[in-house]
């Protein structure tokens, strides 16, 4: 059975943006899907989210599809630094990488305010999509470019999306899914 994680940004939880829906079709197919509520903005640090992280962690393996939206993709992006064996997908929505202009800079800060071990990312999964907008009011486009080209992936680029949220009108993430069957569903999890 494949295990879909989906890790929610700064300020958010579970049952926000598109989470909900994208874990009720998943789930259709039955995936197991988990969302876990971590520690934001108080006590937001790398620690207090791999915490609750911790309790999950006989369920990260071979079959696992990570999926940040925000500040969750960075943390996604520390998750495959610390596996000793590669996931099966990571999928990175609106994602900061510490290139300004990033609004929620300083609580950003503890997750990518020291480099990236590219190389080790890259080695722990087997797949990536990168999602970015050209008008994300929280994140920088430079991050999206850059994270793309630092994972060797084309950069899928949608126009007008904002920050991929409900304020930009996304409570479905259609093309997401649709990311996702090609990649790691063979209609059956």
């Amino acid at each position: 059975m494949k295990t879909f994680f989906i890790f929610h940004g700064t300020g958010g939880y579970p049952e926000e943006n598109w989470f909900p829906w994208l874990k009720e079709q998943l789930e259709k197919e039955n995936c197991e899907v988990i969302v876990p509520q971590f520690p934001t903005p108080e006590n937001q640090t790398p620690e207090s989210w791999f915490k609750v992280l911790d309790q999950y962690r006989d369920k990260l393996d071979a079959n696992t599809i990570l999926i940040g939206h925000s500040l969750g993709g960075s943390f996604l992006l520390r998750i495959l630094e610390s596996l000793g064996s590669p996931v099966k997908a990571a999928f990175l929505v609106a994602t900061p990488i510490g290139i300004p202009p990033i609004v929620n800079w300083s609580g950003d800060k503890p997750f990518t305010g020291h480099p990236f071990d590219w190389a080790k990312i890259k080695k722990n999964s087997k797949h990536f999509a990168v999602y970015h907008s050209d008008n994300d009011p929280y994140v920088g486009f430079e991050n999206g470019r850059q994270l793309a080209k630092n994972l060797g992936v084309e950069l899928t680029f949608i126009p007008n999306s904002g920050h991929f949220n409900a304020k930009a009108g996304f409570l479905k993430f259609d093309d997401l899914l649709k990311q996702i069957e090609l990649i790691t569903i063979s209609r059956e999890c």
